[in-house]
């Protein structure tokens, strides 16, 4: 790999990387929210958090499908730690009293951000155990297959992960404060919307594959070295 190519393998490498940490960080800030997504067959009962979650799963698939294991770990790892620096700033800013012209009162804060914490913490150890998890099933499909069918190391190392995820996250925050029946109902709702949008984005997937190999010039299968 040239010079310049190897300057745009960076540049792309940092764009998603910079793109799954900032997914990252909103679905957290607003996973307060609970909302209804109604698909015409089924109506999903779901945080709003989950709605941008699945763009994490698509990019540590490409990431793994470009930048091998290794990089794409990396990746995960400084999202990890993206979440812990959010979650000092959010206590930070709740340190301070608000100013009677503030659009934000100190209630409205708290009420905002004041569960943040519960959820970054459940989230946090979901998504470490969930990601690497789809890193490993990726590159273990992707072995298997000799590098071809990566419509399937895509959606069952993705259908698995999230399920994973949000069972996780799921007990972590509610286990103990509400009904087994409607912890089941979020587990259920969570994971099937997250599975039926890893399945419709396998097409963006290819997509964006294929373009970044012919950007990177590489050959069917290759990763950057």
């Amino acid at each position: 790999m040239n010079r310049a190519t190897r300057q745009k393998s960076d540049i792309l490498y940092l764009f998603l990387a910079t793109l799954f940490i900032t997914a990252l960080i909103v679905c957290n800030l607003i996973a307060n929210k609970f909302v209804t997504v109604d698909l015409g067959f089924k109506i999903f009962k779901i945080s709003a958090g989950v709605l941008p979650y699945p763009i994490t799963f698509l990019i540590t698939d490409i990431l793994s499908e470009i930048y091998g294991r290794k990089k794409t770990n990396k990746v995960v790892v400084m999202g990890f730690f993206a979440l812990i620096f959010t979650l000092f700033i959010l206590w930070l800013g709740s340190q301070f009293p608000s100013i009677e012209a503030s659009p934000l009162s100190d209630e409205l804060y708290q009420k905002a951000y004041g569960n943040s914490w519960r959820v970054i913490m459940s989230s946090m150890f979901a998504y470490i155990v969930a990601q690497l998890v789809d890193v490993r099933l990726f590159h273990f499909w992707k072995k298997m297959t000799g590098g071809k069918h990566l419509w399937l190391r895509n959606n069952a190392s993705t259908i698995v992960s999230q399920l994973v995820d949000t069972t996780l996250v799921v007990l972590v925050l509610f286990a103990g404060q509400l009904e087994w029946s409607v912890i089941g109902g979020y587990i259920r709702d969570g994971w099937m919307f997250k599975a039926l949008v890893a399945l419709a984005d396998t097409p963006l997937l290819y997509a964006a594959t294929w373009y970044i190999r012919k950007r990177l010039k590489l050959k069917f299968a290759q990763e950057v070295n």
